[in-house]
């Protein structure tokens, strides 16, 4: 699985935070992030989730590791 950010336009309410309570909410000033660990199914549902909402997707990315998760075998940490 990969971690990804998506960011829409504005703060949720009880409702859009119920709808993706799987997910990390993070609220800022003018946007909201949902994070947390997706596969490419798991991606779209979500997206499938905020088009359904009528949430303003400004933004999409692949995270970069965390400092919490373990490294690959035989790689430098």
């Amino acid at each position: 699985m990969t971690t990804y950010e998506i960011r829409v336009i504005g703060c949720f309410g009880p409702a859009a935070r119920e709808a993706f309570a799987d997910m990390m909410v993070e609220v800022e000033p003018t946007i909201t992030v949902l994070s947390g660990d997706l596969d490419q199914c798991g991606l779209h549902a979500l997206l499938d989730r905020v088009r359904a909402l009528g949430l303003e997707l400004v933004g999409v990315r692949q995270a970069p590791p965390s400092v919490l998760r373990p490294s690959r075998a035989g790689c430098p940490p």
